[in-house]
């Protein structure tokens, strides 16, 4: 992958990983600049250094484009790492859709989590008050 930076260096390497900031890690990174230098009036000579950088983090914010130089190495290409043991299943109220009988796990609900919740808890809104109770002249009726 080359990354083009603010100052405007590339560096050249093995994309590893990235985050929510665009931070970036490279290995096997190969930083270019060009440096323009006048040898006379008129010549404006260009020349581009290459140095060796191995493992590197790049901040994001340094970050001005990317683009891919080539594919994967091979090293990396089809090997795919087989699934645990098990299946996968949601745990928590946040699931969707209702969970197995007995429970994620086919025994009980997890700690904590009951099969429903206590009486007088939950279950929407309460009733409407009594008419006349609670409410003050002309205050609209709740429903």
């Amino acid at each position: 992958m080359r990354v083009t930076l603010h100052d405007g260096r590339s560096i050249i390497g093995t994309f590893l990983a990235f985050d929510k900031h665009l931070n970036l890690v490279l290995s096997e990174a190969e930083e270019f600049r060009t440096l323009k230098s006048k040898g006379s009036a008129a010549l404006l000579e260009e020349r581009t250094e290459k140095r060796s950088l191995g493992l590197v983090l790049i901040r994001g914010e340094n970050v001005v484009s990317l683009a891919v130089e080539g594919p994967p190495p091979p090293s990396t290409t089809g090997k795919v790492t087989p699934g645990g043991p098990g299946r996968a299943l949601g745990a928590g109220r946040g699931t969707m859709g209702a969970p197995p009988p007995g429970g994620p796990l086919g025994g009980a609900p997890p700690p904590g989590l009951g099969a429903a919740p206590m009486h007088g808890i939950g279950g929407g809104l309460p009733p409407p008050p009594p008419p006349g109770m609670g409410m003050g002249r002309g205050a609209p009726p709740p429903f």
